[in-house]
Order: C-alpha cells, then sequence, then structure tokens
C-alpha cells in the first residue's frame, strides 16, 4: 500500500516528467524555426521520395536496380521541372513586357472611381482649410522585404536559400531512396523498442501518397473545368490561367480568392466584359465548395484522418513558423504528428486531439454510463413507495 510520502513522490516526479516535456518541445520547436531550411529540406525530399517509391518497385520487378532507376527518374523529373520552370519565367517576361500596356488598361477602368475619389479628397481638403492644424513631419521606417514577401520566404529564406534547397533535395531523394531498407532498419534498431516502426512506416507511407496524388487528381480535375470555361469565355492564356487557378485553389483559407484573382485579373486586362468576369467568379467558387465539401473528404479525408479544428490550428501553427510553405505542408506535418502519437501509448491525449473521431471513451462518460441505470432505478423505488 502506498504511503503518503510514496503519492507526495510520485506526484513531484510527475511534474517534473511536465516539465521536461516542456522543455524538450521548446528545444524541438526553437530548432525548427531556427533551422527551418534543413527541416523543409527534410521534409520535402523525404515527401517525394515516398511518392516515386511506387515507381522504383515496378522497375525492382523488371530487374533493373534501385540505384538506376532512383537516379533516371530524380534527371528526368528535374530536366522537366526546369523546362517548366524555363517556360513559365518566358510567360511572366512577356507579361513584365507588356505591363505599361496593362497599366493603362488599368488605368481606364479605374478612372471614373478615381474621379469620385478625387471629388471626396477635394471635398475634404476644403474642410480641412477652414480648420488649421499643426503638421508633425511623417517618419517612414521601411524594412528590408515587405510584409508579405518576408512571411512567403519565412522558412526558406531569400533566393540564395531557395536555390540551396532546391539543389539539395533531388540529391538527397536519391539517398533516401537507395537506402530505404536500411532507414527502415537502423529506425527499428533506435525506436524499436518504443514503437512499431514498420507499422508506423507504413501509415506515413499512405498518408504521403494519398495527399498529394489526391491533390493532384483534385487540382487536374479543376484545372480541366476552369480551362474549358475560360476556353469558352475566350479568354487569352485559358490554359495557363486555368491551371494556375486550380491549384491555387487548394491553398487553405485564400484558394478560392487567389484562384479568382488570377483569371479575373487577366480578363479584365483584355477588357472582357461583366458577365464573363462574373461566369469566372462563379466557376472558380463553385469549384472550390465542391472540392472542399465533396472531394477532398473522399480522396484525402481517410488517409489524413484528422478533425478539422485541427487541420485549421495546424495551417495556423505551421504557416506561423514557416510561412507559406508551412500553410502548403501543414496537413501532412498534422497528420504525421497524430501518426506518431498513435504509435506510441504515452501520447494518446494527443492522438484523440487531433483525431476526427477520438479512439479512447473519457473515464466521465464511462462512470456516467455506469451510474445512469442505478439512478434510475433508484428512482422508481421511491416513486412506488
Amino acid at each position: 500500500m502506498l504511503t503518503r510520502e510514496d503519492l507526495v513522490q510520485n506526484r513531484w516526479l510527475s511534474q517534473i516528467m511536465f516539465l521536461l516535456w516542456i522543455l524538450a518541445l521548446s528545444l524541438i520547436l526553437a530548432f525548427c524555426y531556427f533551422a527551418s531550411s534543413l527541416c523543409i529540406t527534410l521534409l520535402l525530399a523525404s515527401f517525394l521520395a515516398i511518392v516515386v517509391d511506387p515507381l522504383i518497385m515496378y522497375f525492382e520487378r523488371w530487374h533493373i536496380s534501385r540505384t538506376v532507376s532512383a537516379g533516371a527518374l530524380i534527371i528526368a523529373g528535374t530536366v522537366l521541372t526546369g523546362t517548366l520552370a524555363y517556360m513559365s519565367y518566358r510567360q511572366v517576361s512577356d507579361v513584365v513586357d507588356d505591363l505599361p500596356q496593362y497599366a493603362r488598361r488599368v488605368a481606364e477602368v479605374i478612372a471614373p472611381l478615381n474621379k469620385k475619389i478625387q471629388k471626396v479628397q477635394d471635398s475634404a481638403g476644403r474642410l480641412n482649410s477652414e480648420m488649421p492644424t499643426k503638421k508633425v513631419p511623417e517618419v517612414k521606417i521601411r524594412g528590408e522585404y515587405p510584409e508579405w514577401t518576408s512571411y512567403v520566404i519565412r522558412g526558406v529564406g531569400p533566393v540564395s536559400g531557395a536555390a540551396i534547397i532546391v539543389g539539395v533535395v533531388p540529391f538527397l531523394m536519391f539517398f533516401l531512396l537507395i537506402q530505404k531498407n536500411r532507414l527502415k532498419q537502423k529506425l527499428a534498431i533506435v525506436w524499436g523498442d518504443a514503437i512499431d516502426v514498420s507499422a508506423m512506416a507504413t501509415r506515413v507511407t499512405r498518408m504521403v501518397r494519398g495527399f498529394v496524388l489526391g491533390n493532384l487528381v483534385i487540382g487536374s480535375l479543376m484545372a480541366l473545368v476552369t480551362v474549358a470555361v475560360l476556353f469558352g469565355m475566350h479568354v487569352q492564356g485559358a490554359a495557363v490561367l486555368g491551371t494556375i487557378s486550380a491549384f491555387l485553389n487548394l491553398i487553405p483559407f485564400l484558394g478560392a480568392i487567389l484562384g479568382s484573382v488570377v483569371p479575373v485579373g487577366a480578363a479584365l486586362l483584355q477588357n472582357e466584359p461583366v458577365s464573363t468576369l462574373t461566369i469566372i467568379v462563379v466557376t472558380v467558387i463553385s469549384l472550390h465548395v465542391v472540392s472542399a465539401n465533396l472531394l477532398v473528404p473522399r480522396m484525402i479525408g481517410k488517409r489524413v484522418s484528422i478533425s478539422p479544428v485541427a487541420a485549421t490550428v495546424g495551417i495556423l501553427f505551421w504557416g506561423w513558423l514557416w510561412g507559406l510553405i508551412g500553410v502548403l505542408l501543414a496537413v501532412p506535418l498534422t497528420a504525421f504528428v497524430k501518426i506518431v502519437a498513435d504509435s506510441h501509448p504515452s501520447l494518446e491525449k494527443i492522438s484523440n486531439l487531433l483525431a476526427e473521431r477520438p479512439s479512447a471513451v473519457p473515464p466521465w462518460s464511462r462512470v456516467s454510463e455506469v451510474r445512469a441505470p442505478v439512478e434510475y432505478r433508484q428512482e422508481r423505488i421511491d416513486v412506488r413507495k
């Protein structure tokens, strides 16, 4: 039987363990914040390696070694990515060359609004001239980057940091692919006593592939519909605009807005009528609603298996930590935390907080279910008396 001294000692030990957990989480959070480029590089390489690993396994069935197939696949992917980036750069440069012409069109469109604003300013100026005020010199402090730019590059850093990440990811991805089995053995040796490494790796693999492939399928379907609508409205550059709009639509929270701004802005610069702009906005918002409420739960929700509240909090947290990259990776990262919590009994509370449906019934619920019939029977006895 435990004595009072044993209870006090156990309470002190639990408090010390709680403080140690807080310290460990704080250190992990600080490392992820200050070494964001390292973490993002490792995550991107790991996610991409998980996605393309089925192709490597397919080539292995044809007696092609992992080294040869992984190297060929990464080289082909790098060449394809570079080609798409170059084509995108050419199109962006063409748009930049046409900016003066677009600026004149925008000025013509907003000219009536500017006249109304000028009238209001003139009226306010006449009122202010009647009231003498002392002018205070205005001081402006400019940072190195605008606020939105600093948010976008928060996890990646300037152009040099992004270039380093892009250059390192293919090599790290190659080594992860050819060292797949050895990595599993190493993880089993290090954490095999605490968790089932094989089961956790299987769940992480299914989650990442379901998330990436699901978003790819949804984005492709949305791109086809958007491109068809833009072609029907005779908008120039419908293929590029529709594809960009569709995949911007997959960004949480702001996806529908960003997905509408791109084609609407292009159509506005092309002097399209208001009816065309309305059709584009309705199409993009309708696609966003359908994908968010019908396609995403069926294609991605089952593999991710986190609650909408957990996903929203995860987007806010990872976005604060790593900016735009954190927002894009928030859902799989939150799902990864849940999978890790599922793999260890001591983290069951964290798993239930993130899960859409908690796996364990709370003790107070079980107690209430047991007490309810007893209280009901007691009330019936009192009534009969």
